[in-house]
């Protein structure tokens, strides 16, 4: 095969030096499959299911996931994997998944042979880009950027690379009688980094391939090639939350009734959310707490509840978007605009839906899936503050965001 010599171009012009033209090998644009593939086997020796961890209130995977389904730019998502719990998770954040075989699981396993095994079974498919799930600071403009390199400059092949401005030497072992050298560096000649263009090094981050490249060539790299500078630029900019919904059982209260001798039911509540509740109203957000059919809270409750909070508490049934969306609607919101906080299996639909969710610490795995943030508190004891300060935070980052971009020559 061809060795064809990439050099990533100077920022914004979009052009590449020593890029020769090779065949076409793909379908037509407007009818390629193009399909997002996350490899996530379970056997992982170092950390054991570490693509499932946590990371900020968010599984390792769910970072990836969720930048490939809101880039918009895939006909299918995938993950392959080996084992349930990552398929669970795995389908929480809107993928379908390959159930790789025992003969591409082993810890000999390659990507490249799982990846083929993925395009022989989906045949549909005609470009595979192959995202790291290690890869949180992914970010769904990346994909866009590089995807199109394929879709509209006609390259067969992109990755991501990082440009490094290191010298590099040989190492020697102990006990040789060899001398050391330079691999980039002539030391006589040694250039101020300004002088020099480093080195590009691949970041492991995303591989893109058409599927006739994967399959004939049996490489993941080559033909038509290009390389994309990737690092982390910055989050685009966070929704603004105004309207939180939260539900008092297992959020605002550890979800226990405690009864007195004349049959009274008493609730207890940790000051520190009712402080997270003012701290929200301050900043013109507006909080409804949510009570259900399942665990109805007496009404005398309530009253003490807005009373002490200053909050609506609104009854909600078994599913509780099918009130909260005319809410949302009558109050000429959206639901990127709106945060919930729930707890179980019947909070699932608005914890997708809403611009900002999150779960206490305690919640079950189903609630937990679905959520975008998972505190570290448990319900009743500071979860509602903890995700009353991150709410905050976004909106802070927000705010800093508008600043920047009000930044030109003319007033920097």
């Amino acid at each position: 095969m061809d060795t064809r010599k990439t050099v990533d171009p100077p920022e914004g012009t979009g052009q590449t030096d020593e890029l020769l033209p090779a065949q076409k090998l793909s379908k037509a644009d407007g009818k390629r499959h193009i399909a997002a593939l996350i490899l996530a086997r379970g056997g992982s020796k170092g950390i054991p299911l570490k693509n499932i961890k946590m990371l900020a209130g968010v599984p390792l995977l769910g970072w990836v996931l969720r930048a490939a389904v809101d880039s918009g730019m895939f006909q299918s998502v995938w993950v392959s994997t080996d084992h349930d719990e990552i398929e669970k998770v795995a389908k929480a954040w809107g993928a379908q998944v390959h159930r790789r075989s025992p003969e591409v699981s082993k810890d000999s396993s390659s990507s490249l042979e799982t990846i083929q095994e993925f395009s022989r079974l989906t045949p549909e498919v005609d470009v595979i880009c192959h995202l790291q799930a290690t890869s949180p600071c992914l970010h769904p403009f990346h994909l866009k950027e590089a995807l199109e390199m394929i879709t509209e400059q006609g390259y067969d092949s992109v990755f991501s690379v990082v440009r490094r401005h290191q010298f590099r030497w040989k190492e020697i072992k102990q006990g040789s009688e060899e001398k050391t050298f330079p691999f980039n560096l002539i030391p006589a000649a040694r250039p101020r980094r300004q002088d020099w263009d480093g080195e590009l090094c691949e970041n492991g981050s995303f591989y893109f391939t058409t599927t006739e490249m994967l399959l004939k060539e049996q490489i993941t790299q080559g033909g038509k090639q290009r390389v994309l500078r990737f690092g982390y630029f910055g989050a685009p900019s966070p929704e603004v939350v105004r309207l939180m919904f939260c539900n008092i059982s297992g959020c605002l209260t550890g979800g226990h009734i405690f009864m007195s001798v004349s049959g009274e039911e008493m609730v207890s509540i940790n000051i520190r959310d009712t402080r997270g509740i003012r701290m929200l109203q301050k900043e013109d957000i507006e909080v409804i707490l949510l009570t259900s059919d399942m665990d109805p809270v007496a009404k005398l409750l309530t009253d003490h509840l807005t009373e002490r909070t200053g909050c609506q508490v609104v009854q909600v049934g078994d599913e509780p978007l099918d009130l909260l969306r005319k809410m949302v609607e009558e109050k000429k919101l959206e639901w990127k605009d709106v945060a919930y906080m729930g707890s179980d299996q019947q909070d699932v639909s608005c914890l997708n839906l809403a611009g900002m969710s999150a779960v206490p610490g305690d919640a079950p795995n189903v609630a937990i899936n679905a959520s975008k943030y998972t505190c570290h508190k448990m319900g009743g004891t500071g979860a509602l503050r903890e995700f009353a300060e991150h709410i905050l935070l976004q909106k802070e980052k927000a705010k800093s965001h508008r600043e920047q971009h009000r930044i030109d020559r003319i007033n920097f």
